[in-house]
């Protein structure tokens, strides 16, 4: 069943490393926008990453044979090239897999208690996360790609649960809502909510070099988040009002990108408290499809960067040094992987959308990038990336607070 479905599971794998647990806070950060902005935007951005992937796709069939992204930079860009591979991706892909350590603990502590009665300690929360599913990941992309797609049809069941419920509260005069300045706050996160690229190297290497269905199932994986991220902007921000008590603005000021805040809301306007269990269990889901996708990655680039053997042995290592640091750093330099998560949209527009550009501009064999429009789509790519840098610097020094500003004040 696994061999004969390889096409339909690299799609899920897209989606699933694309869909994370932060997807239902999404509406927070661009509510203040309103809908048909963000919808645009929305739609911006999946075209204008699903072009990267396809440049990040050409650049590794230019390498022959199972390699990741340390060859395919040092191929086409040199020793630069790979030493922003390096740091860049590790930087990424070692906070995101803590961050989703983090997120997965208080979650396995809760089902755990609920299950025997038992509390665990606080340190070993984030350790039911690798010891359950870095088994999969250890295991290889198969039984990766099979528990991932257990695990999407959870999360595609329990989105629907909360998308059947949210319609009837539904008020269109918040679905009018259009402030366009405020658009450019949510950009950096938005940019970040397209970041499937990182797995391209590991389904090229399973589906066998197949390009046409390398290229459907990008489109399709990523075609399927973004028709959830609509609908659930639509749903959450014609059912949540924009300032006052339990508000979008009131979630922004002290949610700090926890979930909690909006859940409770939909809660209270649902007036069903099983809503909760539902949303744990996507984002469970979400959680652990993200890791799955990031760490299998990880231990891919890993296996290139080293040159470690793909038998047991080298998979093991790879798996240890995918997983170890990012405990590490939880346990005990927290501060390292939460300042990396606040540049993650530096880190994505660099890795996922410049550097595919660079290396594609590089590879001889790509005709049409040879041409006016190819070189003239390459740098459209990367001066919006570049812009999107410019604006993550900015919100980082909270100066385009100042564009939502005026709804933050109506909360204090």
């Amino acid at each position: 069943m696994i061999k004969t479905n390889k096409f339909l599971g690299s799609i899920l794998l897209i989606s699933g490393t694309t869909i994370g647990a932060g997807m239902l806070g999404l509406p927070v950060i661009t509510g203040f926008a309103g809908f048909f902005p963000t919808l645009f935007v929305l739609l911006f951005f999946w075209g204008y990453m699903l072009i990267t992937a396809f440049l990040y796709l050409e650049a590794n069939l230019s390498v022959k044979g199972n390699v990741n992204l340390v060859t395919m930079a040092e191929h086409t860009l040199g020793f630069w090239g790979k030493a922003v591979a390096w740091v860049f991706y590790l930087l990424l892909l070692y906070s995101l897999t803590a961050a989703y350590m983090a997120g997965s603990a208080p979650l396995f502590t809760e089902a755990i208690k609920y299950f025997t009665g038992y509390t665990l300690p606080a340190w070993a929360g984030p350790l039911p996360l690798v010891a359950i599913f870095g088994v999969f990941v250890y295991l290889g992309s198969a039984s990766s790609d099979y528990i991932n797609r257990i695990l999407m049809f959870g999360l595609i069941a329990a989105y629907l649960v909360l998308a059947i419920l949210l319609p009837s509260h539904t008020d269109f005069d918040l679905i009018k809502h259009v402030d366009k300045k405020a658009l450019v706050f949510s950009f950096p996160i938005l940019l970040t909510s397209y970041g499937f690229h990182i797995i391209i190297p590991t389904l090229t290497n399973y589906m066998r070099h197949d390009v046409k269905k390398m290229k459907l199932a990008l489109v399709i994986g990523s075609l399927i988040p973004l028709i959830i991220y609509v609908v659930w902007e639509f749903l959450v921000l014609g059912t949540v009002k924009l300032t006052g008590d339990n508000s979008l603005a009131q979630m922004y000021v002290e949610g700090q990108g926890s979930t909690a805040p909006l859940i409770n809301n939909l809660i209270n306007v649902l007036k069903l408290p099983w809503v909760a269990k539902i949303a744990n269990i996507f984002s469970f889901c979400a959680i652990i499809t993200s890791f799955i996708g990031v760490t299998l990655s990880l231990t891919d680039f890993l296996s290139d960067g080293f040159k470690i053997k793909r038998n047991k042995k080298g998979r093991l290592l790879a798996c240890i040094l995918t997983f170890l640091p990012p405990l590490i750093f939880l346990y005990g330099y927290q501060r390292v992987f939460l300042t990396a998560l606040q540049f993650a949209g530096i880190f994505v527009a660099v890795l996922l959308c410049i550097l595919p550009a660079l290396m594609t501009w590089k590879i001889k064999e790509a005709k049409f990038y040879q041409s006016f429009k190819g070189r003239t789509l390459l740098v459209v790519v990367i001066l919006i990336a570049l812009a999107i840098i410019g604006l993550d610097i900015l919100e980082e020094m909270g100066l385009l607070k100042n564009l939502i500003s005026g709804y933050l004040n109506q909360n204090v």
